[in-house]
């Protein structure tokens, strides 16, 4: 699993010009699965996600993490993020899972998530959305799960 996670003031996804998700200060997580990813290795991956101190403190200094801030998470599944640029001038798409697989550890991890959050909002796998999104920082991080 990849995961794209982005500091918000506020995120929203739309799907067929409805509101599907939203949420106000938190997490913007993109989510991509890779061949080979099993569901007992998603609580490592949603532990590191809402754990990590990417906030900011009275300071300003990043110390205080999801949680801390008692911040909110929008899930967006992701395929793109597992595309190879190297070769050619088409992205090819081999590491990342079937969609069957994908849904599957998409939506455990979106339970998993909700199991230490109070809000969580998703986007609807495989749809195609519209993210609309008000970074802060900006602060971007790129998390590769433990195999």
């Amino acid at each position: 699993m990849r995961a794209l996670i982005q500091r918000v003031k506020e995120a929203r996804v739309i799907v067929e010009n409805e509101t599907v998700g939203e949420i106000e200060k938190g997490l913007l997580i993109f989510l991509g699965v890779q061949k080979g990813d099993e569901e007992k290795h998603i609580n490592w991956l949603v532990n590191k996600i809402i754990s990590l101190r990417i906030f900011p403190d009275e300071a300003g200094k990043m110390n205080c993490s999801l949680k801390d801030v008692e911040g909110s998470l929008l899930i967006v599944s992701q395929f793109t993020l597992y595309g190879n640029c190297q070769n050619g001038r088409r992205p090819d798409f081999f590491e990342s899972a079937p969609p069957e697989q994908a849904e599957k550890i998409y939506s455990q991890f979106i339970k998993e998530c909700k199991k230490q959050v109070l809000n969580v909002s998703t986007g609807v796998f495989g749809a195609m959305m519209e993210v609309q999104l008000i970074n802060d920082g900006p602060v971007t991080f790129m998390i590769d799960g433990k195999k």
